[in-house]
C-alpha cells in the first residue's frame, strides 16, 4: 500500500491593505494633477507620465484584489482557494505596462517632428512633487517587495516613477534654462525604456508562474539530489513543483523505496526541509516499494 503525506494548510498573506489604499488615494491624485497642469504646459512629458501613473493605479487596484482573494479560505470546488489571483493579476499588470510603454514611444516620436514650447517651470514643480509621493508610496511595499511577486510589481511601478519624474524635473530644468524643447519628447521615450526594463523581469516571472514553471527561487535539481539522497530512496519519479501562488510553491513526488520507514518521522523530517531549505511548504509524497510496479507518468521525469 502506498503511503503518502499531504500539508496543503492555507496561509494567510501579510495584510497589505492600508498600503494599497494609500497608494491608490496618493496616485489618483497625482495624476490629476498632472493632467491639468500637462494641458495647461503643453508637456507631453506630464501627460504621458499621467497616463502611465493612471496604468499604475489600475495595476495597485488588480494586486490589491488579488491580494484580497488570496486570503478567502478554500473550498470544496476550488481547494487551493483563490492564491493564484496574484499570479494573475502580476501577469496583467506586465501586460498594461508594456500596452504603455507603446502608447508613450509612439506618441513621443510624433513630438519629435512637431515640437511644442512646453512650460519648464510647471513641469519641474509637477514632477517634484511625483518624487515625493511615488517614493513614499513604493516605501509601503519594500518589505515584502522580496518575498511576493504581486508586491514586487507594486514597488517596481512606484520605485520607476520616483526616478521617471525625477528624469522629468532634470528636463524641466534643461527647458527652462537652457531652452532644449527637444528634450521634452526625449525624456518621454526615457520614460518608456525605463517602464520596460521595470516591467520585463515582472512579466517574464509572472508568464513562468502562470504555466506552472518551477519559481525562480527553486532549484529542482537540488530537490531531486535531496529526495534521491534519502535513506532507502531507490528512485524518483513524477516530481512536479509549481506555484500556488507568487508566494507558495507546491511539491509532489514519488519516491520509490527499498523498504517502508517504520513511522511517519520520515515524512516528517522531508516536509520540515523541503520548507526550510527550498520554502516549499505544500509537498505531496507517495511511497512506493521498489517492486510495486507503479507507472510511472511522465517520462522525462522518470530517471533515478
Amino acid at each position: 500500500m502506498n503511503r503518502e503525506v499531504h500539508h496543503h494548510h492555507h496561509h494567510a498573506p501579510p495584510d497589505y491593505n492600508r498600503a494599497f489604499a494609500a497608494a491608490v488615494i496618493l496616485n489618483v491624485g497625482f495624476v490629476i494633477v498632472e493632467v491639468i497642469f500637462g494641458i495647461l504646459s503643453d508637456s507631453l512629458a506630464l501627460l504621458t507620465d499621467a497616463g502611465h501613473n493612471l496604468s499604475d493605479v489600475l495595476g495597485l487596484l488588480l494586486a490589491w484584489g488579488a491580494a484580497a482573494l488570496a486570503k478567502r479560505k478554500p473550498s470544496v470546488r476550488r481547494t487551493y482557494g483563490y492564491s493564484r489571483a496574484t499570479i494573475i493579476a502580476s501577469l496583467f499588470s506586465g501586460l498594461l505596462l508594456m500596452g504603455a510603454v507603446g502608447a508613450i514611444g509612439w506618441e513621443a516620436m510624433n513630438r519629435l517632428f512637431e515640437p511644442v514650447q512646453p512650460a519648464g517651470k510647471t513641469i519641474m514643480i509637477v514632477a517634484a512633487v511625483g518624487v515625493v509621493i511615488n517614493t513614499a508610496t513604493a516605501l509601503f511595499f519594500i518589505s515584502g517587495k522580496d518575498h511576493d511577486l504581486n508586491i514586487r510589481g507594486a514597488f517596481l511601478h512606484m520605485a520607476a516613477d520616483a526616478a521617471v519624474s525625477l528624469g522629468v524635473v532634470v528636463s524641466g530644468a534643461l527647458i527652462l534654462y537652457l531652452g532644449f524643447n527637444w528634450i521634452d519628447p526625449v525624456i518621454s521615450l526615457v520614460i518608456a525604456a525605463v517602464i520596460f526594463l521595470s516591467t520585463w523581469g515582472l512579466l517574464r516571472d509572472s508568464l513562468d508562474l502562470a504555466v506552472d514553471a518551477v519559481p525562480r527561487g527553486v532549484d529542482p535539481e537540488a530537490v531531486r539530489s535531496y529526495l534521491a539522497s534519502l535513506p532507502e530512496v531507490a528512485a524518483i519519479h513524477d516530481l512536479h513543483i509549481w506555484p500556488m501562488s507568487t508566494t507558495d510553491t507546491a511539491l509532489t513526488a514519488h519516491m520509490v523505496m527499498h523498504s517502508y520507514p517504520a513511522g511517519d518521522e520520515f515524512l516528517g523530517e522531508v516536509s520540515r526541509v523541503l520548507a526550510k531549505r527550498f520554502s516549499i511548504k505544500h509537498p505531496t509524497i507517495q511511497l512506493e516499494r521498489v517492486d510495486s510496479g507503479v507507472f510511472c507518468h511522465q517520462s522525462e521525469n522518470c530517471a533515478d
